[in-house]
């Protein structure tokens, strides 16, 4: 699995990918089922049922104890609030790499730099939520990687944050709601997770 040095170049992508501050709407990028970009959407839009399929992308960064870093997404957020989910995920700005957008989401969201991000590979899925009546049509870019700083989670994103063993994310998964796509995205990484985490932490 190749494994890239996240860079100081994300902050130069996003501004040039990112919209004029709240003026505009923000749009994502539609793809057809093999992953090839065939337009844009406004974000909302593409997740009103049945939902549109576009591109997105879910991170899992592991402590050196091999411990998944999860969120809370916090309960302001539009869709899936208040629920457990990945260390972060999100869209790529329309022509936006999704490596680019993995990193500068999860500064955004927990201020920090992983040591160490890879792709992990892609999924594609259909996930409905019950509670906001969205829909995740999602071709999603999967990336893994290391942390080494303490997390600054920014408030209107994350409610709260915790570092999981696999038996930790098992009780809690059984104990409470989390995001509709999680186990989706986890089980698709996994390969990547134990390749990057080692036989010892259990993933």
């Amino acid at each position: 699995m190749p494994i890239t040095p996240a860079n100081g170049q994300t902050a130069e992508l996003a501004a040039v990918n990112a919209p004029d501050g709240a003026a505009g709407p923000i749009m994502l990028e539609l793809v057809d089922e093999d992953g090839a970009t065939i337009g844009t959407a406004e974000k909302l839009a593409a997740h009103q049922a049945p939902g549109q399929l576009h591109r997105a992308f879910s991170v899992f960064l592991f402590d050196e104890q091999g411990r998944l870093l999860l969120q809370r997404r916090a309960l302001g957020k539009y869709h899936s609030p208040g629920v457990w989910s990945n260390t972060c995920c999100g869209h790529p700005y329309p022509g936006e790499k999704p490596f680019a957008a993995a990193a500068r989401r999860t500064a955004e969201e927990l201020g920090l730099a992983p040591s160490l991000l890879a792709e992990a590979g892609t999924v594609r899925y259909n996930h409905p939520d019950p509670a906001s009546g969205l829909v995740e049509q999602e071709y999603n870019h999967l990336f893994v990687g290391l942390v080494r700083q303490v997390p600054e989670p920014d408030p209107a994103e994350i409610g709260e944050i915790a570092f999981v063993t696999p038996q930790e994310l098992e009780k809690r998964h059984a104990e409470g709601p989390f995001s509709a796509w999680f186990m989706t995205v986890l089980d698709a990484a996994r390969p990547a997770v134990r390749e990057l985490t080692g036989a010892a932490a259990g993933w």
